[in-house]
């Protein structure tokens, strides 16, 4: 039988999370602050670009209700999933005034609710939240820590399909009660204590970060020593102990999870007096590794002024629209700083509110004509269904800095490009043969 369940934050997660726990047969309701957001999604307009999600919702419109009104969302559900944002504060530390902010909006009725915390928390937030509830006399309302791990791009079949459930809970009935919740769903269901739920998210989304940075940091040595990560990562994944998940070399990682996460584990050890080694060089490398597009850029054109340099993607992962903590953000912007004429593209993301002098053309032939440089930014298919052979002769010089590996390397090569990619050894004499001039005047 379906339950009632009221969803506190129509973002990414909680769109996803209402979505597909009204797919399981459960009647949803999604409360936000935004009036325009919940105007759209009355009117069956998705606010964020997920695939599949357009679909889920419309399929299960009977069963979801959108609003602004909190006490009528809270009125008769028996759980209420907090998913709400979390971003880091100037410390590091989480912003968590929105947690707070729908803990303060429960009040006392004639139900029970199980409070659901689906946002990445600090550990031992639930506690916290636990003696706040207590102390207002809502010592009836369960509390269970349910971490997300779900992917943008993929976010849907995510949820239906996890690799685990993990719920943290302070009382049996309420770990009870959440997993039924998910009943429909097959997958292992991990029950913990509520910390340790809490550090299982943070954990994981480390973990995952070190991969990245570690296989980023063998790309630079392949670079310098003549290998090729590619091959380099095959062989690494082939061994049962390691496989082969996040280990494609690139620009670094992104998005609303991995820059917070990572920041919120490290400044928790730190107030707790331990000093994250691991994990403060994992941001680091990360950080480095953007940069390394415009020394590549430098190396075959010199100083960038006047140069012009499309920006191939700017989602921080294809099949979304999130520019959160995206590399294109960093790259575009030193661009910028150096006086390149920088055209942007991307099929579903738009950075022209972020990204001030910079030009978003609406294809990205419309963003290569002319460049002295192309540079993949997000690994779009599309990228890799262009008609380079034809792209080259509209380039004022046929160079392809490919920061996510996603070309073949010699095809480019016998098309006449110059091409680099990360942690690729590149052939000797591989630059531009005729160096064209920049641009006579730099935009304003």
């Amino acid at each position: 039988m379906g339950k009632r369940v009221a969803i506190f934050g129509a973002g990414y997660v909680g769109l996803v999370t209402g979505a597909c726990l009204a797919e399981l047969g459960h009647t949803v309701t999604v409360r936000d602050v935004v009036a325009a957001k919940v105007d759209a999604l009355r009117r069956g307009e998705v606010p964020i670009y997920e695939p599949g999600l357009d679909e889920l919702l419309a399929r299960n419109r009977e069963r979801l209700t959108f609003t602004l009104d909190a006490a009528g969302a809270v009125a008769d559900a028996e759980f209420v999933f907090v998913c709400v944002d979390t971003p880091p504060t100037y410390s590091g530390d989480a912003d968590l005034s929105r947690v707070w902010t729908v803990v303060e909006e429960l009040e006392p009725t004639g139900t029970c609710p199980i409070l659901v915390m689906k946002s990445t928390v600090p550990v031992g937030t639930g506690e916290k939240v636990r003696a706040a509830l207590d102390a207002r006399g809502l010592g009836a309302v369960g509390y269970v820590a349910n971490p997300e791990f779900t992917a943008e791009g993929s976010a849907v079949h995510d949820f239906l399909h996890p690799d685990r459930i993990v719920i943290g809970s302070f009382e049996r009935a309420d770990a009870d009660a959440v997993e039924a919740l998910h009943a429909r769903i097959a997958a292992p269901v991990l029950r913990t204590d509520v910390n340790s739920a809490e550090m299982v998210k943070l954990a994981s989304n480390a973990f995952l970060m070190t991969r990245i940075s570690f296989i980023n940091e063998i790309a630079n040595v392949c670079e310098a020593v003549g290998a090729d990560v590619d091959q380099v990562a095959r062989g690494i994944g082939l061994d049962h102990r390691l496989g082969a998940h996040f280990l494609r070399a690139g620009v670094g990682y992104g998005g609303s999870c991995f820059p917070k996460d990572s920041l919120a584990l490290k400044q928790l050890a730190a107030n707790s007096g331990y000093h994250f080694q691991l994990l403060a060089a994992v941001i680091e490398v990360n950080e480095l590794q953007k940069r390394r597009v415009v020394a590549k850029l430098e190396k075959h054109l010199g100083r960038l002024r006047g140069r012009r340099i499309a920006v191939l993607g700017l989602a921080f992962k294809p099949n979304t629209d999130d520019l959160r903590e995206a590399p294109s953000l960093v790259i575009a912007s030193r661009l910028l700083a150096e006086g390149a004429d920088v055209r942007t593209w991307d099929p579903a993301a738009d950075a022209r509110d972020l990204l001030t002098g910079a030009v978003q053309c609406a294809a990205a032939e419309d963003a290569i004509a002319g460049a002295d440089a192309a540079v993949v930014v997000t690994e779009w298919p599309q990228l890799r269904e262009l008609d380079w052979r034809r792209l080259r002769g509209k380039m004022r010089n046929p160079l392809v800095i490919d920061g996510r590996n996603l070309l073949d390397p010699e095809e480019m090569r016998v098309l006449g490009f110059a091409y680099e990619g990360i942690g690729r050894a590149a052939p000797p004499f591989a630059g531009l043969p005729e160096i064209a001039e920049p641009h006579a005047a730099t935009p304003s």
